[in-house]
């Protein structure tokens, strides 16, 4: 962990926009990679939080994550729009968003400001939060159940 807050205080230094995201990112579909892109443009760097096992299988069920965590990090560290990726392991990110004080926190449409984890905190010293709309009607949870119906549509 100290090599990401060293590395975040040079581009806080440097007067980068710092922008946050979190999530379990389980399997990548066309929506997350939207979503993603869209956080990115908020700044200069782009932080995912990515949700443990432990804390996917907390909040998702037994049967999740379909992806192990390295896996999952792997795949978001290869796109573009993402700079740097951060396992946690709590329910929440919002130790993680105390540590790192990002300009931007971002979170999907389906979440109303006032709902979102941390969002009082990035409000407190300036920052901003946002909600990004989602274009595609997808989500990991649809994909696993059209799998296991066989509709494949």
């Amino acid at each position: 962990m100290e090599d990401y807050f060293e590395r975040l205080s040079k581009l806080k230094k440097e007067g980068k926009r710092i922008v946050f995201t979190n999530g379990c990112f389980d399997i990548i579909h066309a929506g997350h990679v939207d979503y993603l892109e869209k956080a990115r443009s908020l700044g200069n760097f782009l932080i995912v939080g990515l949700n443990s096992d432990g804390s996917v299988r907390r909040l998702k069920g037994p049967d999740r994550p379909v992806n192990s965590q390295e896996q999952r990090k792997r795949v978001l560290e290869a796109l573009k729009s993402v700079d740097m990726v951060i396992i946690f392991e709590e329910d929440t990110p919002e130790r993680l968003i105390r540590e790192i004080k990002p300009d931007v926190l971002v979170k999907g449409g389906d979440w109303s400001i006032e709902n979102i984890v941390g969002a009082d905190f990035v409000l407190s010293y300036g920052g901003e939060v946002y909600t990004v709309d989602f274009i595609y009607d997808t989500s990991t949870t649809k994909i696993i159940q059209k799998v296991r119906d066989g509709s494949g549509k």
